[in-house]
């Protein structure tokens, strides 16, 4: 048996990379998080295929599954919303896979900070401005470390993205008012890439309204920093000053 953990993206099933479209297509077992991860991806599964909907799963029963077929050759395919890095709560189900001898390999997919940034045409990092994004989250069951603070954090002044809080808006502006000026631009992007994808444009002063009178309470990002003035310095990557050594040999 080989399991896949895969980033299956923010929501649009085009938006699945093509090996892990591959490997859905292959696998025997398809278990994915129902509540977060479009069943439209579900349609690059082959007939017969057995589905679970891992949103109504315990931890245990989603192993349980994984150890039952242990000792056979199927393909297994774990579908995750956005890429695995980030807030997938894979880790202890690969340290499950360890301690059980599972074999196991990572497909990351494509996180919903990028697709977010594609929605509102905006590049994250701009010379002169930001070369940072910090991806981070407001403490709430799962909390965070008292050095991670949204204050703390701020105090770069760099692009951040605030994952799982936009039920606390309030709550991060608060935070992020010590160390942005009021008239911080910031972006909503709630259901990034979904059909019903929306976007609201603020201020740090005018943003809690804002999500509060569009009635967004979750599957949203805030993303606040001065690169949305769209004031920067041109970049040196394409500076006829430059050779194209310098251009081959920059890597994202």
């Amino acid at each position: 048996m080989k399991l896949y953990f895969i980033g299956a993206g923010p929501g649009d099933p085009d938006l699945l990379t093509l090996k892990a479209a591959k490997i859905i297509a292959r696998a025997d077992i398809v278990i994915y998080a129902g509540s977060l991860v479009s069943r439209d991806i579900l349609t690059h599964c082959k007939e017969g295929a057995t589905i679970y909907d891992s949103s109504g799963m315990s931890l245990d029963e989603v192993c349980d599954v994984i150890k039952a077929e242990k000792a056979s050759d199927k393909i297994i395919a774990r579908l995750h919303t956005g890429d695995l890095s980030i807030y997938s709560t894979i880790q202890e189900q690969m340290e499950w896979c360890d301690d059980n001898g599972v074999e196991h390999s990572l497909i990351p997919g494509v996180s919903s900070y990028q697709a977010a940034a594609a929605a509102l045409g905006q590049e994250f990092t701009l010379p002169g401005v930001s070369q940072t994004i910090i991806l981070t989250r407001i403490s709430g069951r799962t909390k965070v470390p008292e050095k991670e603070r949204l204050d703390k954090l701020a105090q770069s002044n760099a692009t951040m993205v605030i994952f799982l809080s936009i039920n606390r808006i309030a709550d991060v502006v608060r935070e992020l008012s010590g160390s942005y000026a009021p008239d911080t631009p910031v972006a909503v992007v709630e259901k990034a890439s979904h059909p019903d994808e929306r976007i609201i444009i603020g201020t740090l002063e005018d943003i809690a309204q804002k999500v509060e009178s569009a009635g967004i309470k979750r599957q949203a990002l805030i993303i606040i920093g001065d690169v949305m003035r769209r004031e920067y310095e041109r970049s040196k990557l394409y500076d006829k000053c430059f050779s194209h050594g310098f251009r081959e040999g920059t890597v994202k």
